[in-house]
């Protein structure tokens, strides 16, 4: 049984330009900082993304930038959003049930092995009630 709406796949991502809010990965100041960055960019016509950086414990929000964004009268930092091969697995379920199989939903796809544990996990909000998830594997992981 996997908790993926559709067969999981490896894609290859470029990496983008986003602006970005970082916390500590505890649940508490993620809970905090969804709804300040949200507020603050605004979400229509936005793509959300998250990065879960395990090694420096950091979990930081992010949407690409804009040509009219000015990041810093935000307060926000500038980086990027990184790019390799990623293993996908698409979670849909309405909020908040679906936010609760995003780290299972890694364990599924970090069980299927390759691993690259040198660059961090990404979440892609897609939709309301579709959650993307990208596993860094190594670059020699073949595409099913």
């Amino acid at each position: 049984m996997t908790l993926f709406a559709r067969p999981v796949d490896v894609v290859d991502r470029e990496p983008v330009r986003v602006m970005q809010a970082t916390c500590a990965d505890e649940l508490g100041e993620i809970q905090r900082l969804w709804p300040w960055f949200e507020e603050l960019v605004g979400l229509r016509g936005r793509r959300m993304y998250a990065v879960a950086d395990e090694a420096a414990a950091t979990y930081t929000t992010c949407t690409p930038v804009r040509p009219d964004d000015d990041p810093a009268a935000l307060g926000l930092g500038v980086g990027a959003l990184p790019g390799g091969r990623f293993r996908r697995g698409r979670l849909s379920g309405g909020p908040p049930e679906v936010y609760a199989h995003i780290g299972p939903g890694f364990d599924e796809l970090a069980a299927a092995g390759d691993v690259d544990p040198s660059r961090p996990l990404v979440e892609f909000y897609r939709r309301r009630d579709q959650v993307e998830l990208w596993l860094p594997v190594r670059s020699g992981t073949p595409r099913p």
